[in-house]
């Protein structure tokens, strides 16, 4: 049920600032209010979609300042986790982001995409509970997620151009460059973020 919403949200079917009522989504995917409420709340915890109090649940909108923050912090701290994990990759998680990356290049569905580019990146995070820098960037790559969608629908071509960011990045880590996996890092999320400066000209008057 939350993929079913969350594709829906991701993939523009549900615009920004559209009312989620419980009732109408329960009726429509024929099933009871709870899965539905369970769904929503965990897609409020991606950063997807707001509860007000007064209105109830609502697909998260483009907050242009709020983006730039995002992904001036991400800009700021993920050549640090670069550092951080470039000594303790294994060559099994490289081979699984060699899969993801086959995985990335054959799909066309947007939702779809942005799932497995959330696994891949996922796969060059610090896995230490106890590291705040690792909680820092998850909790900021998950409100990214939605802006990351919105991206690839105003730029055809950036998904092809974010398929071969990724396997440079794979490359730079089987080599143990760490200033090239921080260039390719910071380039990735620097052309992300101009894409959606350009989705908010065109779409957010």
């Amino acid at each position: 049920m939350r993929e079913t919403i969350r594709e829906a949200i991701l993939n523009g079917t549900l615009a920004g600032g559209t009312r989620l009522i419980q009732s109408e989504l329960a009726t429509k995917l024929n099933v009871s209010n709870t899965p539905i409420r369970e769904a929503l709340r965990d897609l409020a915890g991606e950063g997807l979609v707001v509860f007000d109090p007064h209105r109830g649940s609502r697909v998260r909108t483009l907050d242009l300042d709020e983006v730039r923050e995002l992904y001036e912090m991400r800009i700021a701290l993920e050549p640090l986790m670069v550092r951080r994990v470039m000594g303790r990759i294994t060559t099994e998680q490289l081979d699984r982001a060699d899969e993801i990356c086959a995985e990335l290049a054959k799909t066309t569905e947007l939702a779809e995409w942005s799932e497995l580019n959330r696994q891949f990146h996922s796969l060059f995070a610090f896995d230490d509970d106890s590291s705040r820098l690792a909680s820092v960037i998850s909790n900021l790559r998950d409100s990214a997620s939605m802006y990351v969608a919105l991206s690839l629908g105003v730029n055809s071509s950036r998904q092809a151009e974010s398929n071969e960011e990724h396997r440079q990045l794979i490359r730079c880590y089987r080599d143990n460059d760490i200033e090239g996996a921080t260039e390719v890092t910071v380039q990735h999320l620097r052309a992300t973020l101009a894409d959606i400066e350009q989705a908010q000209e065109q779409y957010g008057g």
